[in-house]
């Protein structure tokens, strides 16, 4: 199963997929990853997915093995697939808990080279090394922080082609240049523009729930208002924090909008996601 039906590229309006892994990342985790179709369709359905596009979507991600079907208590039900915790855990901490590597820590290099006659696993090589933020140094060659040096070796275990890599740790001996090379390496600017959209979307949402926290009483709406801002905004940024390595700052542009970011769904998940819980509970009926 590829790690995109996981990990979702990031888009003004996620897709109906993108969001249904979210909510299962999110809840159903604590529902022996089970969840009725019918309290999907309702949770999705208050983020604004027609019951249509859920059932569409369910399909192509159990064609995809991302869910499976079963029945619980008699009820058609799709659970996540075991094969995906693993990825699952690690996810949590790279979204939940990014960390960002300090100056003069040791880099992560891996070295790839693949025969000939199995060229196609290159590009698999590359997606992996990609979706786990690493930049490029030249075709072969990769390098990212290396205190992502566990989680890239993990995702080459997982796909068995760690016969074809190797992985060093390193330090960069002309320090001086080292942030003309980060430029060169990541694609800073596209990924400043997604931290920038990120920042002008949220920013007003958080807004408003500060002024609501200060003055409305908890309720039903209120907390399925939480769950409709949280599980879109958790969507777009989970994606963020495998495309950027958690780089030290002193190599990062001014005014890098990936720390405002950061603060910015830090603090959005801390106001709406204990609200967003308590809703989707609510809902699939646990306590």
């Amino acid at each position: 199963m590829a790690t995109a039906d996981v990990v979702p590229d990031v888009a003004p309006m996620p897709r109906h997929q993108h969001l249904i892994v979210t909510v299962y990342g999110l809840y159903a985790r604590n529902q022996d990853g089970t969840f009725a179709v019918s309290d999907l369709i309702q949770l999705l359905g208050d983020l604004g997915v027609e019951s249509a596009g859920v059932r569409s979507s369910v399909s192509r991600l159990k064609k995809r093995g991302v869910l499976v079907s079963l029945k619980r208590d008699g009820l058609a039900a799709y659970k996540l697939s075991p094969d995906l915790e693993d990825i699952f855990t690690a996810g949590d901490e790279r979204i939940f808990a990014p960390r960002r590597a300090k100056k003069g820590d040791a880099w992560l290099l891996a070295s790839f080279s693949v025969p000939e006659s199995q060229r196609h696993l290159r590009h698999k090589l590359r997606t992996i090394l990609t979706r786990a933020g690493c930049g490029q140094v030249s075709p072969g060659l990769w390098i990212a922080p290396g205190n992502l040096a566990r989680e890239v070796e993990q995702q080459f275990e997982r796909a068995g082609l760690m016969d074809y890599v190797d992985l060093f740790k390193a330090t960069h001996l002309t320090e001086s240049h080292i942030r003309e090379k980060v430029g060169q390496w990541w694609d800073l600017p596209s990924l400043e523009a997604l931290y920038r959209d990120f920042v002008e979307r949220h920013q007003p949402v958080l807004q408003r729930w500060e002024q609501l926290e200060a003055d409305a009483p908890e309720s039903t709406d209120l907390l399925r208002q939480a769950f409709a801002d949280y599980v879109p905004m958790v969507t777009q940024w989970r994606r963020l924090p495998y495309m950027d390595p958690g780089l030290p700052e002193e190599y990062l542009p001014a005014n890098w909008h990936g720390l405002a970011a950061q603060e910015l769904f830090a603090r959005m998940h801390a106001l709406l996601g204990p609200k967003a819980r308590r809703y989707a509970m609510s809902v699939v009926g646990s306590n």
